[in-house]
């Protein structure tokens, strides 16, 4: 193993950047190889066309026939752009994404063939994908599952394949995927948000939730990773000693991007361009070896789906470039883990941003009544959102190098905490015409010059107000936006529901004006969500100790975290706003449980193995040469040996105590695995969490001290510096 490992490094360091031609302007290469409105005004008849936008803009079904006409249309662009095949692209419940590929060609008889692609191919397939995570609802011997074509989100064209995305449905109806309760969450919003925009404007006819993620990762070359059992079946390092320097100088963030980078970079970017993934921002992120991209915002449906492309493109450009990405929230110890901050809004088709304030008082108390009821949804659902972050590996990021806690928080900055102080103080019922213009020209009013200085985001925080959008910055970069994203949206349609529903009593019951009557529910809102608002640091016991006592919740594993999910609350939710059906919300909730059991259990298996049948061999090797070196100073100086051999000796008997400690920290972490094994569900992935996870740390010190004392040249495993500083 150690002759892979310098192999392995003077492979990475013979590498040269793979040189990358730009092939033109991007604007011009932008969505080239997406059936977007450009290319269906060229390959769709006018009223296939219409039916494919009524379809995106107002929900409308598209006619089979009229489905034909598009299906031909979209095959003839594909084809004329070199795809061979066709595929249903969808997101099952693995996080990842799905795709089966079925060529255009089809025989005719008399030895003779065509491509053909018609209406019942685009919009249906029974693609059978028995062996996705079902939670119970399909059964493998009814293995029917439909995948239906979302035509809100464009077909594009990736190598020689055209790509569908759509949803993917057991035969029964329920939903297989995290695509379908996404767009059940999408609508909700959008009734909700229109209906109180209604308030303010009435030429708002619809709002969509928008979405601008941040994706980190770490780039390691492909050789030095190869090397690494645990980076190649878990996606992080189970052991490895820290090296002297990590991110400590801060030389890494935002420095001078390395060269193999840079040509990764830009030809990632002009996939990116080619598919329509409007990316923009680029740079080194606070980790060695760890970088940042993030796009322009989009519709929250269409960033998630491009999200979850391009983190399969940037796997696949990888190999060109002779990298692995590493995408695990925590791949190394002692050093910033990677997350993927989900920015987010609500904006009007008459191009208002909900967040952002305007230049009247009107559009400032939309503005309020939009933030303060996004403040109050998450203050009544923190534990839903904290169960939608969780996962096995964002449990090793959270609350640690920068990356927030696991108790949820909102960050709103003084100036804005200081106006929602004025308003608590607002006059219950009828408001007199002096306090009005107060309101109006001193709170209200001042709104936007208070945003101009409003820059600073607390890093601690989980969810901050950044000037014009909330950002969930607790998002595990491994994580499918879909999850948080169908949550977030889902609970601000129902606050958004109820908030109308008490406006309107106010009106119609109390006889108070429009205006009166928005005040006086967001003054409530304001004070009975006051205790998720928190400006401070959010690490330590000080801020644990003060969230237990504002009656925050603090679930700090994933299998305490997920129990949010299915408490009678969330499926009540669920059903009300058409989310999800209990059934699909239990569903989950089974997945979920059963992936992170599985991930724990790979880690301990993956873990055991390491130490015992690399680290323990090395280490008795070297141990033997440290033996023969003081049996042949015993058998040159006789009884004076031990004053020569003193150090040799120390590093014997150090050796084989921490053999001795991996030993039994192993046998130990295996009996603890079996009997986990003897529960399911709940029970199962606490025993896991609880009795298995713990000797991870134990058998690591060990492992980590003995590299320390074995000699460099017979390691077997690539260490700290060589993963994270070898360019």
């Amino acid at each position: 193993m150690s002759t892979l490992r310098f192999h392995a490094l003077q492979e990475t360091l013979n590498r040269k950047p793979v040189e990358i031609k730009e092939n033109g302007r991007r604007s011009e290469m932008f969505g080239e190889n997406v059936f977007n409105e450009h290319a269906m005004l060229q390959h769709l008849t006018k009223d296939a066309y219409q039916s494919v936008m009524n379809a995106i803009e107002f929900g409308t079904k598209i006619d089979r026939k009229i489905a034909d006409h598009i299906s031909t249309g979209m095959k003839e662009w594909a084809i004329s752009k070199g795809a061979t095949h066709y595929t249903h692209w969808f997101q099952p419940l693995t996080g990842a994404t799905a795709e089966k590929h079925d060529a255009f060609f089809e025989t005719i008889g008399n030895g003779r063939a065509m491509e053909k692609f018609g209406g019942g191919q685009l919009v249906q397939q029974e693609p059978d994908a028995s062996s996705f995570p079902n939670g119970g609802i399909r059964n493998t011997f009814e293995a029917r599952g439909y995948t239906a074509w979302d035509p809100t989100s464009p077909a594009f064209i990736y190598g020689t394949t055209l790509c569908i995305p759509t949803i993917f449905v057991a035969y029964t109806g329920e939903a297989l995927d995290n695509k379908a309760p996404l767009l059940r969450a999408l609508q909700a919003v959008d009734n909700a948000a229109t209906a109180v925009c209604k308030y303010f404007d009435k030429n708002v006819s619809k709002v969509n939730a928008s979405l601008g993620w941040e994706q980190e990762y770490f780039l390691i070359d492909a050789a030095l990773a190869a090397a690494r059992p645990d980076i190649t079946l878990t996606g992080r390092t189970l052991l490895g000693h820290s090296p002297a320097k990590g991110q400590q100088l801060d030389d890494h963030y935002f420095g001078s991007i390395p060269s193999r980078v840079m040509s990764y970079m830009r030809d990632l970017e002009q996939e990116c361009m080619l598919l329509g993934i409007p990316v923009k921002t680029r740079h080194n992120e606070v980790a060695p070896n760890q970088f940042e991209l993030a796009p322009i915002f989009e519709e929250a449906n269409l960033a998630v789906d491009h999200n979850s492309l391009l983190m399969d493109v940037m796997e696949k450009v990888a190999q060109r470039h002779k990298f692995k990405v590493l995408f695990h929230e925590k791949p190394f110890a002692g050093i910033n883990g990677s997350g993927k901050h989900n920015n987010w809004s609500l904006a009007t088709n008459t191009g208002i941003n909900l967040l952002s304030p305007g230049k009247t008082p009107m559009k400032n108390l939309q503005f309020l009544t939009f933030f303060v009821n996004t403040i109050k949804a998450v203050h009544d659902n923190e534990e839903l959102i904290r169960a939608a972050i969780a996962s096995a590996s964002n449990d090793h990021r959270l609350g640690a190098n920068e990356a927030p806690p696991a108790i949820i928080s909102v960050f709103i900055g003084s100036q804005l905490s200081a106006v929602l102080d004025e308003l608590e103080n607002v006059t219950k019922g009828k408001l007199s015409p002096q306090e009005k213009t107060d309101l109006k020209l001193n709170i209200v009013g001042k709104i936007p010059e208070i945003l101009l200085d409003n820059t600073d985001r607390n890093r601690t925080s989980p969810f901050a107000f950044t000037g014009n959008k909330f950002e969930l910055r607790a998002v595990g970069s491994w994580a499918n936006c879909a999850g948080p994203m169908t949550v977030l949206n889902t609970v601000m349609a129902k606050q958004l529901k109820d908030f109308k529903v008490e406006v309107d009593a106010l009106i119609d019951e109390k006889g108070l004006k429009k205006d009166e009557a928005v005040f006086n529910i967001l003054r409530e809102y304001i004070k009975a969500s006051k205790k998720i608002r928190f400006e401070g640091n959010g690490y330590g016991e000080a801020w644990e100790k003060e969230a237990k006592k504002r009656g925050l919740s603090n679930n700090k594993t994933t299998p305490e975290a997920l129990k949010a999910q299915i408490s009678k609350e969330t499926i009540a939710l669920y059903e009300e706003m058409n989310v999800m059906s209990k059934v699909e919300v239990e569903a989950r909730h089974e997945i979920e449980l059963e992936e992170y059991i599985l991930r724990i259990q790979i880690e301990g298996r993956v873990l055991g193995d390491i130490a015992r049948n690399h680290v323990i061999p090395t280490a008795i090797s070297y141990q033997n040469t440290l033996i023969e070196n003081v049996s042949g100073l015993k058998e040159i100086f006789g009884k004076d040996f031990k004053k020569l051999a003193a150090e040799q000796i120390d590093l014997i008997e150090k050796i084989s105590e921490h053999i001795a400690g991996i030993n039994s920290k192993v046998n130990a972490m295996t009996d603890e695995r079996k009997k986990a094994n003897k529960f399911e569900g709940q029970k199962a992935a606490e025993a896991y969490c609880n009795k298995v996870k713990p000797y991870f740390d134990e058998i690591r010190y060990h492992c980590d001290k003995l590299e320390l004392l074995v000699d460099d040249n017979v390691w077997p495993l690539v260490k700290y510096r060589e993963l994270l500083f070898t360019r």
